[in-house]
């Protein structure tokens, strides 16, 4: 078979499996950050190693930081926040990464360039801009590849971002406030959903040391610093989702070790919203189980605002309900590594399904499936999504497979694996 196409194996019964999915590409990538801003060596314990994460390995050790990538731990030699401008960062596709490198080459003395490829010049990026440069920090451009001329840590006070667009600005800013030259309020206006990952950067910034605390509109973060720790990273809970959907599809069961009702990562709702469909959940401080034997799947009409990466998953599982199912709170999908909307919609009617988009979100009804060739659009999660359908009804291919390298570079074995 063509490198270029992955026939998707069909299981021929429901799986009853305990996995535990690779680490989080989110805390991965916030750790590295603050691990380069804090003094001294860090450890990264079961971290991420993808594309993205590799990518923001790549620009912070461009910018003088010392990061070994070979094994586990990572180990990551910070400066205190002394960071060297000058070079050109490539976030490759990341846009977590690109928002943070753009706020760390803020606090760099002198010109860094921030680049990227893909569909990452294309995402939103005002929402970083404007707000450091109310903090005096030139910026050439609105979106990548921007150049962005520094003057050292940040002047700190009181600092507005408009998160409409994304809370990752949020995020960006966050992570350089303990090194600002005064204590940070940061207002966040306008944001919309996803405030499960602003929590998630406020956990990995307390075990790094660092001083935060919620306040109506924001964060007030103390000018205190970083110090080095060492963090154990947790699976990935947007990876979580496919055997979660899986078992779904297939009226298996699966259980996800590692990830519970202690983790912060958002898309571990999913696990609730499957429920809601039918599935059995029996979710431990860091175990979920979802057991769909003997379950028949019924549609629901959800918000996932909070966790829209996972909607993706969400939203094969309903082609497999007797009833309709709607998923709202969607908007942000336009701006991801594709158009999340149009491209899932497309692809699953090219599966027979009855979807459409409506406003901010899919409406999903029952139809006849059959199989066909999916595009993934350039996008992991289309790509990881369309495959789950493809191990219940058969003859499912997807193009351009290494898409999945930006975040689960072993999903196609996992697959295999299942199959065997």
């Amino acid at each position: 078979m063509s490198p270029s196409l992955r026939q998707i194996p069909v299981l021929d019964a429901p799986i009853d499996i305990s996995v535990r999915p690779p680490g989080s590409k989110s805390e991965t990538i916030r750790a590295l950050a603050i691990a380069a801003l804090a003094p001294g060596r860090s450890h990264l314990y079961s971290p991420l190693e993808a594309d993205d994460t590799l990518a923001m390995a790549g620009a912070l050790e461009a910018m003088g930081v010392e990061i070994g990538t070979d094994g586990d731990p990572w180990t990551i030699d910070g400066g205190g926040g002394h960071l060297e401008a000058g070079a050109t960062l490539d976030a490759c596709e990341s846009g977590l990464s690109a928002r943070i490198l753009v706020a760390m080459a803020a606090s760099a003395p002198g010109t860094t360039r921030i680049a990227g490829r893909g569909r990452l010049p294309e995402r939103p990026m005002t929402g970083i801009v404007d707000a450091l440069r109310s903090q005096g920090v030139e910026i050439d451009g609105d979106h990548i590849p921007l150049e962005v001329s520094g003057h050292g840590n940040l002047w700190g006070g009181y600092l507005s971002v408009d998160c409409s667009e994304s809370s990752q600005f949020a995020t960006a800013l966050m992570l350089v406030a303990p090194l600002m030259e005064k204590p940070c309020v940061l207002e966040l206006r306008d944001l919309r959903g996803s405030a499960g990952y602003l929590e998630g950067t406020v956990s990995v910034m307390r075990r790094f040391g660092a001083t935060i605390e919620p306040t109506v509109t924001g964060y007030e973060i103390a000018n205190t610093g970083y110090r080095p720790a060492d963090l154990i990273v947790e699976p990935d809970a947007s990876a979580a989702v496919y055997p979660m959907a899986i078992a779904a599809i297939t009226g298996g069961r699966a259980a996800i070790e590692g990830l519970g009702s202690a983790s912060w990562q958002p898309d571990i709702g999913v696990a609730r919203v499957l429920e809601e469909m039918g599935c059995r959940l029996d979710e431990e401080e860091t175990k979920t189980v979802i057991d769909a034997r003997d379950v028949r799947l019924t549609g629901v009409d959800v918000d996932m605002s909070d966790a829209p990466d996972g909607a993706l998953a969400m939203a094969v599982v309903a082609l497999f309900a007797d009833s309709p199912t709607r998923i709202r709170g969607l908007g942000w999908l336009r701006h991801k590594e594709s158009d999340r909307l149009e491209s899932i919609s497309s692809e699953m009617r090219g599966l027979g399904g009855d979807v459409e988009v409506v406003k901010d979100g899919l409406l999903i009804s029952p139809s006849p499936l059959h199989g066909n060739v999916v595009d993934p659009h350039g996008d992991h999660r289309i790509a990881m999504s369309m495959a789950c359908v493809g191990t219940r009804i058969g003859g499912v291919a997807v193009v351009s497979p290494q898409v999945v390298n930006k975040t689960w570079p072993g999903f196609w074995e996992f697959l295999d694996l299942l199959a065997a």
